[in-house]
């Protein structure tokens, strides 16, 4: 409720007095225990900033901090900045999470210092400071705990040749290994080098079931801090060998070995085969092979998650506009090169951005350069799936949800022990076998942009050039909201437009934290803004927030993944913002507003709230009533009003701006200057040349026309698509082909030694069956042996003519000798 009072409370607070007249000595000034709180006298809320009615002291106890983010691996120093200490201090203390502390310090420049811990959990993490040794922690913050493998590589302890750390006792794999780091990243004379195991303990699926990190033992000791460190590997004593993934960590020395939560670097987690033990180097296959034995075992103990993991989308095409359920794998991705290092023969790979709902569990979906799915039942290179999401779950912490961790050890260890360190992949692949597409539903896909026109879910399309705030989607099914602000630009003579376009576009999902993605700082700049605050990203371009997940993957485009599997792309189109709102089919007649009601028929989308109904011809005058009656309304408005502009123009002035009098495509004059220039660049694209009309300018017609032809081509990607599912090859024998979609044929061949009986072919048809089954491969017999029993068989015809004609000669004597006297 809090944040639909948001509007409200700012009324207050712009007609608060000037914080220069109120007393120091009222507590009710200071935002000591008061962070994120507003009240009539002044503010502690991230908005004052822009309103002029901060408390005088927010940002001594509402802490901005640099660097804002690091590994939830731990060990990273960050600065609280504009808070200078120079009085004597018991301690500084600084705690995550309420329950996690860690040690700070202020230096000599009166900077005061945290250092992040070691969590089992990526995320926005609320800390809080004390500079009294716990006695008190009146100061607040937010840290950003990140997956490691979104940390940068100068954070990072490197393994030099991490392949061959990897695979160190194996056949060829022996000698010295090495370690680098970036020196600035941790300033020190002497380090430590210590080496961490994880470990998953207890029950799996019960709440005994925990993640732990523990320290194992320092490799090395009191080393000079060079950046530079090379060993050889000794087996582990018997009673570390347990732990088989782990990391190693680098520590200023003046620390005791294994003390927790002390400036440090990491590297990646690692399977630590160099640290195993003589066993293993005797025979790592055979070794490998008796882990694998193991994990197969346990597998088939442990649930089925397979069955509630949504299936791969069944093109290429597909897996990249899906962007609500499906985001790149970062270990196989077409545009970083697709070094797809664990997926041999496949250029890109996507992963379901949400766990499976019980088991936590995550999809990956594989594919060729030609589009076509990448199965296991086919290639080594065939997508998998994991028991464990590489990106975790909330509530996180323990197992399977732990990031990256709980995958390592349910997924990727024993991919090395059965796949990589011994010859036993087919026990891996039948236990993760990747998921065809037969069950794939795309996304219905809707778009807004230009000045502004909308294409709704069903197909309908519109424009409403209103000056206000309106609601794009509510989709009851799961509290879904949609939001935007649309403005008027300027022509190019400087005067008022006769259109308008998004400025601001606002969204939230149930109990989900608030994003809104607006135009700032001039053309050209977008701003984020979580629950009103607004997010730097000058570190990282991805978040986990509450209830969804934020990439930034360029400076114009933001992409929101919601837990539904709802999705909404953001981005810059000429002057304005051009928004696409992805709904997977379950949302099928439970959404409303301008993007139309998703339920197969266009010729209800221009639904009023009241229910009535306007004709798909509607009048461009009667849809902008349409519109106008979707305007946002105060008590639940999403956006954010952190300036006198916004409080003026859209907080006390009207949600839909009833002065201002659009240009309808009806009242449509032509340029003739421009009318040559307008054909040309246009064509048949009415959207194109109504907004040149609009606003007067033909780089804001060519903006329109290209985010047309966006919308247009993601629809064409996400068409249905009809599978018949995989075909396997004939036993003692092979095939042709590994795509299996409508109008594909798959072509049949026998080995050496083997006939071909049933067709030789079989395409995949519209309904979803194969037009033949598999056939068989029989044994050939050999020329030798089918000589042998043709002759054989001409021997024992005429051996049995020859029998017939003695027969017949001795019952004719017989005849002769019985008629003699």
């Amino acid at each position: 409720m809090k944040l639909l009072l948001l509007p409200w409370a700012l009324l207050l607070l712009v007609t608060a007095p000037s914080p220069g007249r109120w007393p120091a000595a009222d507590a009710q000034e200071s935002c000591s225990h008061r962070c994120g709180e507003w009240n009539e006298l002044c503010s502690c809320h991230p908005t004052c900033f822009g309103l002029d009615s901060c408390c005088k002291d927010f940002r001594d106890f509402c802490l901005e901090i640099l660097p804002y983010s690091g590994s939830m691996m731990g060990g990273k120093d960050f600065v609280v900045q504009h808070l200078n200490w120079f009085s004597p201090t018991d301690g500084v203390i600084c705690r995550f999470n309420e329950s996690v502390q860690t040690r700070g310090h202020v230096d000599s420049l009166g900077h005061v210092h945290c250092v992040s811990p070691l969590l089992y959990e990526t995320g926005r993490i609320p800390f809080t400071l004390s500079m009294d040794n716990g006695s008190s922690f009146p100061r607040s913050g937010t840290w950003l705990a990140v997956h490691p493998s979104k940390v940068s590589q100068t954070e990072k302890l490197q393994l030099e040749n991490e392949t061959r750390w990897q695979y160190y006792g194996t056949a060829g794999t022996k000698g010295n290994l090495t370690l680098t780091w970036n020196t600035a990243a941790l300033p020190t004379q002497s380090v430590t080098i210590e080496l961490w195991g994880y470990e998953e303990t207890g029950k799996p699926y019960s709440e005994d079931w925990t993640a732990k990190w523990s320290y194992l033992y320092a490799l090395a000791t009191n080393v000079s801090n060079s950046g530079f460190f090379t060993f050889t590997p000794e087996p582990a004593p018997q009673n570390y060998q347990r732990w088989e993934v782990g990391a190693l960590r680098i520590i200023n020395s003046e620390y005791h070995s294994g003390e927790k939560d002390v400036h440090a670097l990491w590297s990646n987690e690692h399977a630590l085969a160099w640290h195993l033990g003589d066993d293993f180097r005797a025979d790592p296959v055979a070794w490998a092979r008796t882990q694998c034995l193991a994990w197969e075992e346990l597998e088939d103990q442990l649930p089925n998650f397979l069955e509630e993991l949504p299936d791969c989308p069944c093109t290429l095409a597909q897996a990249r506009s899906d962007s609500g359920r499906f985001h790149t794998d970062y270990g196989c991705d077409i545009e970083h090169g697709s070094e797809c290092t664990y997926h041999p023969g496949a250029v890109h790979c996507v992963r379901s951005v949400q766990a499976s709902p019980q088991y936590a569990s995550g999809q990956q979906c594989c594919y060729t350069a030609a589009g076509t799915q990448l199965l296991t039942a086919d290639s080594m290179g065939g997508s998998t799936p994991d028991r464990g999401h590489d990106w975790g779950a909330p509530p996180f912490r323990a197992p399977p949800r732990v990031p990256g961790l709980s995958h390592w050890l349910y997924d990727v260890i024993s991919f090395y022990h059965c796949c990589l360190w011994a010859p036993e992949c087919s026990r891996y692949m039948r236990r993760r076998p990747s998921s065809d597409c037969r069950s794939y539903r795309p996304p219905r896909l809707a778009s807004a942009f230009g000045d502004p026109h909308f294409v709704t879910f069903d197909g309908a399309n519109f424009t409403f050039n209103g000056h206000g705030e309106y609601v794009l989607l509510e989709a009851s099914l799961t509290n879904l909201t949609v939001q935007a602000r649309a403005q008027p630009d300027t022509t190019p003579e400087g005067t008022q437009a006769r259109g308008t376009g998004l400025t601001a576009v606002a969204v939230q999902e149930a109990d989900s934290d608030v994003v809104e993605v607006r135009l700032a700082g001039g053309a050209g700049v977008l701003q984020v803004l979580l629950n009103q605050e607004v997010l730097s990203f000058a570190e990282q371009s991805w978040m986990d927030l509450k209830g969804m997940f934020l990439s930034v993957a360029a400076e114009d485009r933001v992409s929101i993944m919601l837990s539904s599997g709802a999705g909404l792309e953001v981005s810059i189109q000429g002057p304005f913002l051009s928004v696409t709102v992805l709904l997977p089919e379950k949302f099928l007649t439970y959404t409303q507003g301008l993007l139309g009601t998703l339920n197969d028929n266009f010729t209800d989308d221009f639904t009023l709230r009241s229910g009535q109904v306007l004709p798909p011809d509607a009048s461009s005058q009667e849809l902008f009533q349409f519109g106008a009656d979707w305007a946002v309304e105060n008590a639940s408005s999403l956006l954010t009003y952190d300036s006198q502009l916004l409080v003026n123009n859209f907080l006390y002035g009207p949600k839909h701006d009833p002065t201002f009098r659009p240009l309808f495509p009806d009242e449509i004059t032509p340029n003739s200057s421009q009318t040559t220039e307008v054909a040309k660049l246009c064509g048949d694209n009415h959207f194109c040349s109504f907004d040149v009309a609009a606003t007067g300018s033909l780089s804001v017609g060519n903006a329109t026309r290209m985010a047309y032809q966006l919308h247009q081509r993601r629809v064409q990607s996400l068409q249905s698509v009809v599978s018949c599912g995989w075909l396997a090859p004939p036993l003692n024998g092979h095939k042709d082909g590994m795509r299996y979609l409508v109008g594909s044929t798959i072509h049949f061949h026998c080995d050496t030694g083997y006939s071909l009986a049933g067709a030789e072919a079989s395409t995949c048809q519209a309904n979803g069956t194969w037009s033949t089954p598999t056939p068989t491969c029989q044994p050939r017999r050999s020329h030798t042996v089918l000589l042998s029993i043709i002759f054989g068989g001409l021997a024992v015809v005429a051996l049995m003519a020859v029998v017939f004609v003695v027969l017949r000669r001795r019952k004719g004597n017989m005849a002769i000798w019985g008629s003699q006297p």
